[in-house]
């Protein structure tokens, strides 16, 4: 993927965000989300997440992507879940040219801004990996 890549979040831009698929919790992530909207971890968990044996995720409401995506954007921004901060530098993203291309047809932040060395996003990636095992074996 050459030497870097240059990424820069766009104002207002919620494109990641709209995307379909889902978002998954670390049990860190739970906690902190939960400690930022007021709530115990229990009750968030009731409330905005799917469990499984071997997984957490946000649960997808009827009407839109996301509980907490809001016009002005996330509204836990301060505590969003680990898959939400890396964006883009998922390792699909980062050891594919391909697949950073095709995100950066929604993505309008991604080839802008500061070049990013790519060990930093590697760390990223890796950081990615080493949250959510379940996905990348």
């Amino acid at each position: 993927m050459g030497e870097g890549l240059r990424f820069q979040c766009q104002p207002g831009c919620t494109a990641c965000c709209e995307q379909k698929g889902y978002v998954y919790l670390t049990e860190a992530d739970l906690v902190r989300a939960a400690t930022f909207a007021g709530m115990t971890a229990r009750a968030f968990e009731r409330k905005y997440v799917y469990r499984t044996a071997k997984q957490l995720r946000l649960r997808v409401p009827r009407q839109a992507q996301c509980h907490f995506l809001r016009d002005g954007g996330c509204s836990i921004h301060p505590a969003k879940p680990t898959q939400c901060r890396i964006f883009p530098f998922w390792p699909e993203q980062v050891e594919s040219k391909q697949e950073w291309k095709k995100t950066a047809q929604y993505c309008p932040g991604m080839g802008q801004g500061p070049l990013i060395q790519i060990e930093l996003a590697r760390e990223q990636a890796r950081e990615m990996r080493e949250a959510y095992p379940e996905q990348y074996r």
